[in-house]
Protein backbone atom coordinates (compact mmCIF):
# COMPACT_ATOMS: atom_id res chain seq x y z
CA UNK A 1 0.00 0.00 0.00
CA UNK A 2 1.36 3.46 -0.93
CA UNK A 3 0.96 5.31 2.36
CA UNK A 4 2.68 8.63 1.65
CA UNK A 5 4.74 10.98 3.80
CA UNK A 6 1.96 12.23 6.00
CA UNK A 7 0.94 8.72 6.97
CA UNK A 8 4.50 7.71 7.82
CA UNK A 9 5.10 10.81 9.93
CA UNK A 10 2.04 9.94 11.98
CA UNK A 11 3.25 6.35 12.35
CA UNK A 12 6.56 7.69 13.69
CA UNK A 13 4.65 9.85 16.14
CA UNK A 14 2.72 6.79 17.31
CA UNK A 15 5.92 4.76 17.82
CA UNK A 16 7.61 7.63 19.65
CA UNK A 17 5.44 7.09 22.73
CA UNK A 18 5.76 3.29 22.82
CA UNK A 19 7.74 1.57 25.55
CA UNK A 20 9.13 -0.93 23.03
CA UNK A 21 12.17 -0.15 20.90
CA UNK A 22 11.23 0.46 17.26
CA UNK A 23 13.45 1.13 14.29
CA UNK A 24 12.90 1.61 10.55
CA UNK A 25 15.36 1.03 7.74
CA UNK A 26 15.43 0.92 3.96
CA UNK A 27 14.97 -2.73 2.88
CA UNK A 28 17.17 -2.34 -0.18
CA UNK A 29 20.01 -0.14 1.15
CA UNK A 30 19.87 -0.97 4.92
CA UNK A 31 19.92 2.77 5.66
CA UNK A 32 18.50 3.62 9.10
CA UNK A 33 15.56 5.98 8.80
CA UNK A 34 14.08 6.17 12.28
CA UNK A 35 14.53 5.07 15.88
CA UNK A 36 11.92 5.85 18.49
CA UNK A 37 12.80 7.23 21.91
CA UNK A 38 12.91 3.78 23.51
CA UNK A 39 15.38 2.57 20.85
CA UNK A 40 17.51 5.70 21.13
CA UNK A 41 17.67 5.26 24.91
CA UNK A 42 18.44 1.55 24.54
CA UNK A 43 21.46 2.24 22.29
CA UNK A 44 22.35 5.49 24.12
CA UNK A 45 21.92 7.81 21.13
CA UNK A 46 21.52 11.50 21.93
CA UNK A 47 19.74 12.44 18.69
CA UNK A 48 19.14 11.22 15.14
CA UNK A 49 22.56 12.43 13.95
CA UNK A 50 24.08 9.46 15.83
CA UNK A 51 22.37 6.97 13.53
CA UNK A 52 20.44 8.50 10.62
CA UNK A 53 21.86 7.69 7.21
CA UNK A 54 24.03 4.90 8.57
CA UNK A 55 23.42 1.20 8.00
CA UNK A 56 21.29 -0.74 10.46
CA UNK A 57 23.74 -3.65 10.73
CA UNK A 58 26.59 -1.24 11.60
CA UNK A 59 24.71 0.65 14.29
CA UNK A 60 22.46 -1.99 15.83
CA UNK A 61 24.69 -5.08 15.51
CA UNK A 62 28.19 -3.65 14.94
CA UNK A 63 28.62 -5.77 11.81
CA UNK A 64 30.54 -4.77 8.69
CA UNK A 65 28.03 -6.37 6.34
CA UNK A 66 24.32 -7.27 6.41
CA UNK A 67 23.45 -9.67 9.21
CA UNK A 68 23.24 -13.34 8.32
CA UNK A 69 19.96 -13.61 10.19
CA UNK A 70 18.43 -10.56 8.37
CA UNK A 71 14.73 -11.09 7.65
CA UNK A 72 14.38 -8.51 4.85
CA UNK A 73 13.73 -11.17 2.23
CA UNK A 74 10.84 -12.54 4.30
CA UNK A 75 8.96 -9.29 4.78
CA UNK A 76 5.62 -8.51 3.16
CA UNK A 77 3.43 -5.40 3.48
CA UNK A 78 0.77 -5.82 6.14
CA UNK A 79 2.24 -9.08 7.48
CA UNK A 80 4.41 -9.42 10.61
CA UNK A 81 7.30 -11.87 10.78
CA UNK A 82 8.00 -12.93 14.37
CA UNK A 83 11.33 -14.19 15.70
CA UNK A 84 13.60 -13.80 18.74
CA UNK A 85 17.26 -12.89 19.21
CA UNK A 86 19.78 -11.94 21.85
CA UNK A 87 21.48 -8.62 21.14
CA UNK A 88 25.02 -8.64 22.56
CA UNK A 89 25.37 -4.86 22.39
CA UNK A 90 22.66 -4.26 24.95
CA UNK A 91 22.84 -7.80 26.45
CA UNK A 92 19.12 -8.40 26.25
CA UNK A 93 16.84 -10.90 24.51
CA UNK A 94 13.97 -9.62 22.37
CA UNK A 95 10.89 -10.94 20.68
CA UNK A 96 11.05 -9.20 17.29
CA UNK A 97 8.05 -8.23 15.14
CA UNK A 98 9.08 -7.25 11.60
CA UNK A 99 6.96 -5.91 8.76
CA UNK A 100 7.24 -3.80 5.63
CA UNK A 101 5.44 -0.66 4.49
CA UNK A 102 5.73 1.16 1.16
CA UNK A 103 6.40 4.89 1.30
CA UNK A 104 6.20 6.47 -2.16
CA UNK A 105 7.75 3.38 -3.72
CA UNK A 106 10.41 2.99 -1.02
CA UNK A 107 10.34 -0.33 0.87
CA UNK A 108 10.72 0.30 4.58
CA UNK A 109 11.40 -2.33 7.24
CA UNK A 110 9.81 -1.70 10.64
CA UNK A 111 10.93 -3.75 13.61
CA UNK A 112 9.35 -3.72 17.06
CA UNK A 113 11.62 -5.20 19.74
CA UNK A 114 9.79 -6.53 22.76
CA UNK A 115 11.90 -7.29 25.80
CA UNK A 116 11.13 -10.91 26.65
CA UNK A 117 11.12 -10.07 30.33
CA UNK A 118 8.18 -7.70 29.85
CA UNK A 119 6.55 -9.40 26.89
CA UNK A 120 3.21 -9.85 28.59
CA UNK A 121 3.05 -6.17 29.40
CA UNK A 122 3.43 -5.21 25.76
CA UNK A 123 0.92 -7.51 24.10
CA UNK A 124 -1.77 -4.88 24.30
CA UNK A 125 0.45 -2.19 22.73
CA UNK A 126 1.50 -4.38 19.85
CA UNK A 127 -2.06 -5.48 19.29
CA UNK A 128 -3.04 -1.82 19.11
CA UNK A 129 -0.59 -1.21 16.30
CA UNK A 130 -1.60 -4.25 14.27
CA UNK A 131 -5.27 -3.42 14.79
CA UNK A 132 -4.60 0.10 13.56
CA UNK A 133 -3.07 -1.14 10.33
CA UNK A 134 -5.97 -3.50 9.75
CA UNK A 135 -8.56 -0.83 10.53
CA UNK A 136 -6.98 1.69 8.17
CA UNK A 137 -6.74 -0.75 5.29
CA UNK A 138 -10.30 -2.01 5.71
CA UNK A 139 -11.77 1.47 6.15
CA UNK A 140 -10.09 2.75 3.02
CA UNK A 141 -11.06 -0.35 1.06
CA UNK A 142 -14.73 0.22 1.90
CA UNK A 143 -14.60 3.97 1.24
CA UNK A 144 -12.72 3.82 -2.06
CA UNK A 145 -15.11 1.19 -3.45
CA UNK A 146 -17.81 3.87 -3.68
CA UNK A 147 -18.52 5.74 -6.91
CA UNK A 148 -18.50 9.34 -5.65
CA UNK A 149 -16.40 11.26 -3.09
CA UNK A 150 -19.53 11.97 -1.04
CA UNK A 151 -20.37 8.27 -0.86
CA UNK A 152 -16.76 7.49 0.08
CA UNK A 153 -16.83 9.97 2.95
CA UNK A 154 -20.20 8.75 4.24
CA UNK A 155 -19.02 5.13 4.08
CA UNK A 156 -15.84 5.98 5.99
CA UNK A 157 -17.79 7.83 8.69
CA UNK A 158 -20.15 4.87 9.03
CA UNK A 159 -17.18 2.52 9.24
CA UNK A 160 -15.54 4.57 12.02
CA UNK A 161 -18.80 4.95 13.91
CA UNK A 162 -19.61 1.26 13.86
CA UNK A 163 -16.03 0.15 14.51
CA UNK A 164 -15.75 2.32 17.61
CA UNK A 165 -19.34 1.80 18.80
CA UNK A 166 -20.05 5.52 18.90
CA UNK A 167 -23.22 7.57 18.63
CA UNK A 168 -22.25 9.97 15.89
CA UNK A 169 -19.42 10.74 13.46
CA UNK A 170 -19.34 14.08 11.64
CA UNK A 171 -17.38 16.57 9.56
CA UNK A 172 -17.49 20.35 9.87
CA UNK A 173 -16.06 22.31 6.93
CA UNK A 174 -15.00 25.95 6.95
CA UNK A 175 -17.26 28.04 4.73
CA UNK A 176 -16.46 31.21 2.77
CA UNK A 177 -17.26 33.32 5.83
CA UNK A 178 -14.69 31.54 7.99
CA UNK A 179 -17.36 29.73 10.00
CA UNK A 180 -18.03 25.99 10.11
CA UNK A 181 -20.86 23.95 8.57
CA UNK A 182 -21.77 20.38 9.46
CA UNK A 183 -21.54 18.83 5.98
CA UNK A 184 -21.35 15.09 6.67
CA UNK A 185 -22.84 12.95 9.42
CA UNK A 186 -23.43 9.36 10.45
CA UNK A 187 -25.64 8.46 13.40
CA UNK A 188 -26.29 5.13 15.04
CA UNK A 189 -29.85 3.92 15.50
CA UNK A 190 -31.78 6.00 18.02
CA UNK A 191 -29.53 9.06 17.79
CA UNK A 192 -31.09 12.19 16.32
CA UNK A 193 -29.23 13.75 13.36
CA UNK A 194 -27.83 17.24 13.95
CA UNK A 195 -26.55 18.06 10.46
CA UNK A 196 -29.44 20.34 9.50
CA UNK A 197 -29.08 22.47 12.63
CA UNK A 198 -25.33 22.99 12.87
CA UNK A 199 -24.34 25.53 10.24
CA UNK A 200 -22.32 28.73 10.15
CA UNK A 201 -20.75 28.04 13.55
CA UNK A 202 -18.23 30.82 14.31
CA UNK A 203 -14.78 29.79 15.62
CA UNK A 204 -15.55 31.60 18.88
CA UNK A 205 -18.32 29.09 19.57
CA UNK A 206 -15.72 26.30 19.56
CA UNK A 207 -13.98 27.63 22.66
CA UNK A 208 -10.43 26.32 22.99
CA UNK A 209 -10.71 23.96 20.02
CA UNK A 210 -9.22 26.24 17.32
CA UNK A 211 -6.03 26.83 19.32
CA UNK A 212 -5.69 23.07 19.88
CA UNK A 213 -6.30 22.38 16.19
CA UNK A 214 -3.65 24.92 15.19
CA UNK A 215 -1.10 22.81 17.09
CA UNK A 216 -2.14 19.81 15.01
CA UNK A 217 -3.61 18.13 18.09
CA UNK A 218 -6.92 16.40 18.73
CA UNK A 219 -9.48 17.56 21.26
CA UNK A 220 -10.26 14.76 23.72
CA UNK A 221 -13.11 15.27 26.20
CA UNK A 222 -13.36 12.25 28.47
CA UNK A 223 -16.14 13.70 30.61
CA UNK A 224 -18.22 16.66 29.47
CA UNK A 225 -18.62 17.89 33.04
CA UNK A 226 -14.84 18.39 33.22
CA UNK A 227 -14.93 21.30 30.74
CA UNK A 228 -17.80 23.17 32.37
CA UNK A 229 -15.47 25.60 34.17
CA UNK A 230 -12.78 26.28 31.54
CA UNK A 231 -14.78 25.86 28.29
CA UNK A 232 -18.37 26.86 29.17
CA UNK A 233 -19.31 27.87 25.60
CA UNK A 234 -18.55 24.39 24.27
CA UNK A 235 -20.18 22.77 27.28
CA UNK A 236 -23.45 24.63 26.71
CA UNK A 237 -23.53 23.63 23.02
CA UNK A 238 -22.70 19.94 23.57
CA UNK A 239 -24.80 19.25 26.64
CA UNK A 240 -28.23 19.47 24.89
CA UNK A 241 -26.97 16.97 22.26
CA UNK A 242 -26.47 14.34 24.99
CA UNK A 243 -22.72 14.24 24.33
CA UNK A 244 -20.84 12.80 27.30
CA UNK A 245 -17.42 12.51 25.70
CA UNK A 246 -15.86 13.03 22.28
CA UNK A 247 -12.74 13.09 20.17
CA UNK A 248 -12.25 15.64 17.37
CA UNK A 249 -9.30 16.18 15.04
CA UNK A 250 -8.39 18.96 12.61
CA UNK A 251 -8.07 18.60 8.85
CA UNK A 252 -5.40 21.00 7.64
CA UNK A 253 -4.41 22.19 4.19
CA UNK A 254 -1.56 24.64 3.53
CA UNK A 255 -1.31 25.39 7.27
CA UNK A 256 -5.00 26.34 7.39
CA UNK A 257 -7.68 24.44 9.30
CA UNK A 258 -10.19 23.71 6.53
CA UNK A 259 -12.33 21.29 8.55
CA UNK A 260 -12.53 19.17 11.66
CA UNK A 261 -14.24 15.87 12.32
CA UNK A 262 -15.04 13.84 15.36
CA UNK A 263 -16.71 10.98 17.14
CA UNK A 264 -19.33 11.38 19.88
CA UNK A 265 -19.57 9.05 22.88
CA UNK A 266 -16.94 6.47 21.89
CA UNK A 267 -15.70 3.83 24.39
CA UNK A 268 -13.81 5.61 27.16
CA UNK A 269 -10.89 3.16 27.14
CA UNK A 270 -10.17 3.68 23.40
CA UNK A 271 -10.22 7.45 23.13
CA UNK A 272 -6.45 7.89 22.76
CA UNK A 273 -6.38 5.21 20.08
CA UNK A 274 -9.33 6.87 18.33
CA UNK A 275 -7.50 10.22 18.35
CA UNK A 276 -4.55 8.56 16.62
CA UNK A 277 -6.87 6.95 14.06
CA UNK A 278 -8.58 10.27 13.33
CA UNK A 279 -5.22 11.92 12.76
CA UNK A 280 -4.36 9.28 10.17
CA UNK A 281 -7.74 9.22 8.44
CA UNK A 282 -7.80 13.03 8.30
CA UNK A 283 -5.31 12.91 5.44
CA UNK A 284 -7.56 10.62 3.42
CA UNK A 285 -10.69 12.64 4.20
CA UNK A 286 -8.91 15.75 2.96
CA UNK A 287 -8.15 13.89 -0.29
CA UNK A 288 -11.81 12.92 -0.61
CA UNK A 289 -12.91 16.50 0.00
CA UNK A 290 -10.50 17.65 -2.71
CA UNK A 291 -12.01 15.09 -5.08
CA UNK A 292 -15.51 16.27 -4.22
CA UNK A 293 -14.52 19.89 -4.85
CA UNK A 294 -13.05 18.92 -8.22
CA UNK A 295 -16.20 17.03 -9.18
CA UNK A 296 -18.31 20.02 -8.14
CA UNK A 297 -16.13 22.33 -10.22
CA UNK A 298 -16.42 20.07 -13.25
CA UNK A 299 -20.16 19.81 -12.70
CA UNK A 300 -20.35 23.57 -12.47
CA UNK A 301 -18.63 23.84 -15.84
CA UNK A 302 -20.96 21.23 -17.31
CA UNK A 303 -24.28 22.41 -15.91
CA UNK A 304 -23.89 26.12 -15.24
CA UNK A 305 -23.63 29.14 -17.51
CA UNK A 306 -20.27 30.73 -16.81
CA UNK A 307 -21.45 34.32 -17.36
CA UNK A 308 -24.61 34.43 -15.26
CA UNK A 309 -24.19 31.48 -12.93
CA UNK A 310 -27.62 30.20 -13.95
CA UNK A 311 -28.02 26.58 -14.93
CA UNK A 312 -27.56 25.80 -18.61
CA UNK A 313 -29.36 23.71 -21.23
CA UNK A 314 -27.65 20.49 -20.09
CA UNK A 315 -28.98 21.06 -16.59
CA UNK A 316 -32.42 21.79 -18.00
CA UNK A 317 -32.47 18.51 -19.92
CA UNK A 318 -31.38 16.67 -16.79
CA UNK A 319 -34.17 18.28 -14.78
CA UNK A 320 -36.78 17.48 -17.44
CA UNK A 321 -35.70 13.82 -17.40
CA UNK A 322 -36.19 13.67 -13.63
CA UNK A 323 -39.79 14.93 -13.60
CA UNK A 324 -42.21 12.51 -11.98
CA UNK A 325 -45.76 11.63 -12.99
CA UNK A 326 -48.48 13.63 -11.28
CA UNK A 327 -46.16 16.52 -10.48
CA UNK A 328 -47.31 20.05 -11.26
CA UNK A 329 -45.02 22.30 -13.25
CA UNK A 330 -44.64 26.01 -13.86
CA UNK A 331 -42.63 27.15 -16.92
CA UNK A 332 -41.56 30.67 -17.80
CA UNK A 333 -39.71 31.58 -20.99
CA UNK A 334 -37.83 34.88 -21.02
CA UNK A 335 -35.97 36.77 -23.76
CA UNK A 336 -33.87 39.90 -23.20
CA UNK A 337 -35.17 42.61 -25.50
CA UNK A 338 -32.82 44.77 -27.57
CA UNK A 339 -29.71 42.75 -26.75
CA UNK A 340 -28.37 42.97 -30.32
CA UNK A 341 -28.63 46.74 -30.35
CA UNK A 342 -26.89 46.94 -26.96
CA UNK A 343 -24.03 44.78 -28.26
CA UNK A 344 -23.79 46.76 -31.52
CA UNK A 345 -23.91 50.24 -30.02
CA UNK A 346 -22.44 49.87 -26.51
CA UNK A 347 -20.31 46.74 -26.88
CA UNK A 348 -20.55 43.18 -25.67
CA UNK A 349 -19.52 44.12 -22.16
CA UNK A 350 -22.69 46.19 -21.88
CA UNK A 351 -24.62 43.27 -23.36
CA UNK A 352 -23.19 40.96 -20.71
CA UNK A 353 -24.30 43.41 -18.02
CA UNK A 354 -27.83 43.34 -19.46
CA UNK A 355 -27.86 39.53 -19.33
CA UNK A 356 -26.60 39.58 -15.75
CA UNK A 357 -29.25 42.12 -14.81
CA UNK A 358 -32.01 40.00 -16.36
CA UNK A 359 -30.77 36.85 -14.68
CA UNK A 360 -30.61 38.52 -11.26
CA UNK A 361 -34.17 39.78 -11.75
CA UNK A 362 -35.35 36.25 -12.46
CA UNK A 363 -33.49 34.88 -9.45
CA UNK A 364 -35.01 37.55 -7.21
CA UNK A 365 -38.55 36.45 -8.07
CA UNK A 366 -38.11 32.70 -8.58
CA UNK A 367 -36.04 30.01 -6.80
CA UNK A 368 -32.44 30.46 -7.95
CA UNK A 369 -31.99 26.74 -8.66
CA UNK A 370 -34.93 26.91 -11.11
CA UNK A 371 -33.43 29.57 -13.43
CA UNK A 372 -31.73 28.42 -16.66
CA UNK A 373 -29.95 30.30 -19.44
CA UNK A 374 -30.48 28.20 -22.57
CA UNK A 375 -29.25 30.53 -25.30
CA UNK A 376 -27.70 33.90 -26.04
CA UNK A 377 -30.58 35.99 -24.75
CA UNK A 378 -33.02 33.28 -23.66
CA UNK A 379 -33.85 32.12 -20.14
CA UNK A 380 -36.22 29.49 -18.77
CA UNK A 381 -37.66 29.17 -15.29
CA UNK A 382 -38.75 25.59 -14.54
CA UNK A 383 -40.45 24.96 -11.17
CA UNK A 384 -41.74 21.44 -10.43
CA UNK A 385 -44.34 20.92 -7.71
CA UNK A 386 -45.54 24.53 -7.53
CA UNK A 387 -49.18 25.53 -7.11
CA UNK A 388 -50.85 27.56 -9.83
CA UNK A 389 -51.68 30.41 -7.47
CA UNK A 390 -48.10 30.75 -6.23
CA UNK A 391 -46.69 30.55 -9.76
CA UNK A 392 -49.03 33.24 -11.06
CA UNK A 393 -48.17 35.42 -8.10
CA UNK A 394 -44.49 35.18 -9.04
CA UNK A 395 -45.32 36.08 -12.65
CA UNK A 396 -47.21 39.18 -11.57
CA UNK A 397 -44.35 40.20 -9.30
CA UNK A 398 -41.66 40.06 -11.99
CA UNK A 399 -43.90 41.78 -14.56
CA UNK A 400 -44.34 44.71 -12.19
CA UNK A 401 -40.61 44.80 -11.54
CA UNK A 402 -39.63 44.64 -15.21
CA UNK A 403 -41.98 47.50 -16.07
CA UNK A 404 -39.79 49.81 -14.01
CA UNK A 405 -36.43 48.34 -15.02
CA UNK A 406 -33.87 49.40 -17.60
CA UNK A 407 -33.81 45.97 -19.24
CA UNK A 408 -36.98 44.40 -20.59
CA UNK A 409 -37.77 40.69 -20.74
CA UNK A 410 -40.34 39.23 -23.10
CA UNK A 411 -42.12 36.58 -21.02
CA UNK A 412 -44.33 33.58 -21.72
CA UNK A 413 -45.60 31.23 -19.04
CA UNK A 414 -47.56 27.99 -18.67
CA UNK A 415 -48.67 26.02 -15.61
CA UNK A 416 -49.81 22.38 -15.85
CA UNK A 417 -51.20 20.08 -13.20
CA UNK A 418 -49.31 17.03 -14.47
CA UNK A 419 -45.95 17.73 -16.11
CA UNK A 420 -45.57 14.23 -17.55
CA UNK A 421 -48.59 14.43 -19.85
CA UNK A 422 -46.52 16.19 -22.50
CA UNK A 423 -43.58 18.18 -21.16
CA UNK A 424 -42.25 19.12 -24.60
CA UNK A 425 -45.65 20.44 -25.65
CA UNK A 426 -45.79 22.53 -22.47
CA UNK A 427 -42.35 23.98 -23.18
CA UNK A 428 -43.35 24.82 -26.75
CA UNK A 429 -46.50 26.55 -25.54
CA UNK A 430 -44.56 28.72 -23.09
CA UNK A 431 -42.04 29.51 -25.86
CA UNK A 432 -44.86 30.52 -28.23
CA UNK A 433 -46.36 32.84 -25.61
CA UNK A 434 -42.96 34.44 -25.06
CA UNK A 435 -42.66 35.17 -28.80
CA UNK A 436 -46.12 36.75 -28.76
CA UNK A 437 -44.92 39.07 -26.01
CA UNK A 438 -41.73 39.73 -27.98
CA UNK A 439 -43.66 40.68 -31.14
CA UNK A 440 -45.88 43.02 -29.15
CA UNK A 441 -42.81 44.65 -27.58
CA UNK A 442 -41.05 45.17 -30.92
CA UNK A 443 -44.27 46.51 -32.46
CA UNK A 444 -44.09 49.30 -29.90
CA UNK A 445 -40.31 49.68 -30.11
CA UNK A 446 -39.47 49.25 -33.81
CA UNK A 447 -36.01 50.74 -33.42
CA UNK A 448 -35.00 47.69 -31.35
CA UNK A 449 -36.36 45.03 -33.71
CA UNK A 450 -33.49 42.77 -34.72
CA UNK A 451 -35.58 41.32 -37.49
CA UNK A 452 -35.46 44.64 -39.37
CA UNK A 453 -31.68 44.66 -39.53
Amino acid sequence: MQHGRFFMSKVWEFFENMNEAVYASDVDTYELLYLNKAARDLFQFKDESDYKGKNCYEILQQCSSPCAMCTNNRLKPGVFYEWSRFNPLVRRSFLLKDTMVIDDGRRIRIEIAIDLDIQEMTKKTFSQFTDTEALINEGLRCALAEETPEQSINTLLQYLGQMFHSDRVYIFEKNKHGNFDNTFEWCTCGVSPQINMLHNIPPEALGTWPSTFQKGESVIIRNLDDIMSYDPVVYESLMPQNIKRLVTSPISRDQDIIAFYGIDNPPLDRMDHIAFMLQLFGHFIDSMLRRRNLVEKLENLSYYDQLTGAKNRHALNKQLASLTKGQSLGILYGDVMGLKQINDTLGHQAGDKALLYACEKLKSHFPEECVYRIGGDEFIVLIPGITENLFQSMIRSILADMAEGSVHLALGSVWVEDCTDNAEKTLSEADARMYEDKRAYYAKNRQLDRRRR
